[in-house]
């Protein structure tokens, strides 16, 4: 199962275990039963404090393996095999069931070990998901630190029958003694706060608390990041605040278009990312999402941002970069049956929709390279573009055009999704040519149809454009004196991860040339 190269770090990883623990194994005849035992046997041998063992009760999933903490109720569960995206899922979890220790905040890991009440939490999870692990890896920790807490990690393509019954149609998916609870991507601190009901208060009181920033990012993609370590950089007091740190580029697989890298995927660049923004001195608050812009009376004073949990954080300049998101149709159905077989996450999503068909939405690079994608994974593939030819690069195309269980649809208007009894059943579509109305049956739709700016919240006070991006100038200027922006939500072109990143860091350089320019007394401030 595992390569030379791979053994040997696993062992110097397992030279760091603190407790024995025990791996306790459940098998059947299946094939896949045999390279579970295949793996955990080349696990025991890595550490003295390893050791394996068969289970003996019948009620358990098969193939399925415990991870336990020897004489301790302490342990997580993965059912199935946890390689391709989840193998760091494996390795943390021997890792800290084995006594070493997280590098989680000590305020998050007392509010985990406060938690009263017993969670039985069971996450679906697919090998191909780039977002699952984040789910799987918090909720490990949580079961390791917290007796109250157990987690059972299931891969969904290998259960199809349980996942079928439950209706499990996007990973990661969590259902909580017995009931549905989350899907999507989550992290540790935002699965702490859905559980903890006073962590948000308790958060507002904390920002409240805050001295003004000189420079405060709002929003931690690319662009935020590098932002803030450019104003960091420049020795003034930075803050970021973001819904989640690393936004859309958590959600994206490969990337083979960042200069210097020639490869390498959302969730270890947010991680990369992160890290270096936290070698500096920078206030990183998570989990807060912006409601208001107050402009400053005149440049140098304060600006005030209102956060959704009431509380407000205070600048002399700002760094807008809230990114963008999916853009949805807009069409019945869709909201609807979301997550119930209408996905934008391909890669997420694909391994639930194995042998079935579905239909991709978009002709443009990411439509495409979603539709191939699939068409290795389900049955049949029927890609929809609504204009009269599909825009994605012609390498692209040509390669869809070779594969034989898809179908390509141009001047396509998809009008509606339907469905039956809770899930996807097919969609609706006019032919923009001939003005006729066609249904196909199917069982998901995956949306690819580009981003919309995340920038509701600064109407009526910021100006934007028709598209509901921010309006900048060559200097990253908004209308406001004092207030810049970046990345994704704004009216630059190409929207690329390097883009970005370059853009953030001139408008942090921006906003440290406005603040040498505009100094403001300090009683004048106060008086203000």
């Amino acid at each position: 199962m595992l390569d030379a190269n791979i053994k040997e770090q696993l062992k110097a990883y397992m030279d760091k275990l603190q407790q024995p623990i025990e791996l306790v194994a459940a098998y059947d005849d299946s094939k896949k039963s045999q390279e579970l035992r295949e793996l955990l046997e080349e696990l025991e041998p890595m550490s003295s404090k390893i050791s394996l063992r068969t289970e003996e009760s019948n009620d358990v999933r098969r193939p399925s393996f415990a991870i336990n903490r020897v004489g301790t109720d302490t342990g997580v569960r993965f059912a199935g095999i946890p390689m391709g995206h989840e193998f760091t899922s494996l390795v943390l979890a021997l890792l800290q069931v084995g006594g070493h220790p997280s590098k989680a905040s000590q305020d998050v890991i007392e509010q985990i070990q406060s938690l009263e009440g017993r969670f039985e939490f069971e996450t679906y999870f697919s090998l191909s998901c780039q977002n699952c692990p984040d789910v799987v890896q918090a909720l490990n920790l949580m079961s390791v630190l917290n007796p109250n807490i157990t987690n059972t990690s299931i891969d969904g393509a290998l259960f199809q029958d349980e996942v079928e019954q439950r209706e499990v149609m996007a990973v990661p998916s969590v259902y909580m003694n017995g009931e549905p609870w989350g899907q999507g991507r989550m992290t540790l601190e935002e699965i702490v706060a859905k559980l903890d009901t006073s962590s948000s208060e308790k958060d507002a009181e904390k920002i409240n608390q805050k001295d003004a920033f000189e420079v405060l990012i709002i929003g931690g993609g690319p662009a935020g990041a590098s932002a803030a370590i450019y104003a960091a950089r420049k020795g003034i007091s930075t803050g970021i605040a973001a819904e989640r740190f690393g936004g859309q580029v958590a959600d994206t697989m490969g990337i083979e278009n960042l200069i210097s890298v020639p490869y390498t995927e959302g969730p270890k660049l947010v991680a990369a990312m992160e890290q270096n923004v936290k070698e500096y001195d920078v206030d990183i608050m998570n989990m807060q999402r912006a409601e208001k812009l107050i402009p400053a009376s005149r440049p140098g004073m304060l600006h005030q941002v209102r956060l959704e949990n009431g509380a407000t954080l205070k600048a002399r300049s700002l760094v807008l970069s809230t990114g963008a998101r999916w853009r949805q149709m807009g069409v019945p159905g869709e909201e609807e049956y979301r997550n119930k077989g209408v996905a934008y996450c391909p890669h997420c999503d694909g391994p639930l929709f194995k042998g079935k068909r579905v239909a991709v939405i978009g002709g443009g690079n990411s439509g495409v390279e979603a539709a191939i994608d699939l068409a290795g994974i389900v049955g049949h593939v029927t890609l929809i573009e609504f204009g009269a030819e599909m825009r994605a690069d012609e390498v692209l195309q040509k390669k869809l055009r070779s594969l034989k269980n898809v179908e390509i649809i141009t001047s396509g208007q998809t009008t509606e999704i339907t469905g039956e009894n809770g899930k996807v059943n097919g969609l609706n579509y006019t032919d923009r040519t001939s003005g006729e109305q066609h249904h196909i049956s199917l069982e998901g739709v995956f949306v690819q149809i580009g981003l919309v700016p995340n920038t509701e919240w600064l109407k009526g006070d910021i100006e934007l454009s028709q598209h509901g991006e921010i309006i900048v100038n060559d200097r990253n200027e908004t209308s406001i004196p004092g207030v810049f922006a970046a990345g994704d939500a704004t009216t630059v072109p190409y929207k690329q991860i390097v883009i970005s990143m370059g853009e953030g860091s001139k408008a942090a350089l921006s906003a440290f040339d406005f603040l040498i320019r505009n100094s403001v007394d300090e009683s004048e401030d106060e008086a203000a």
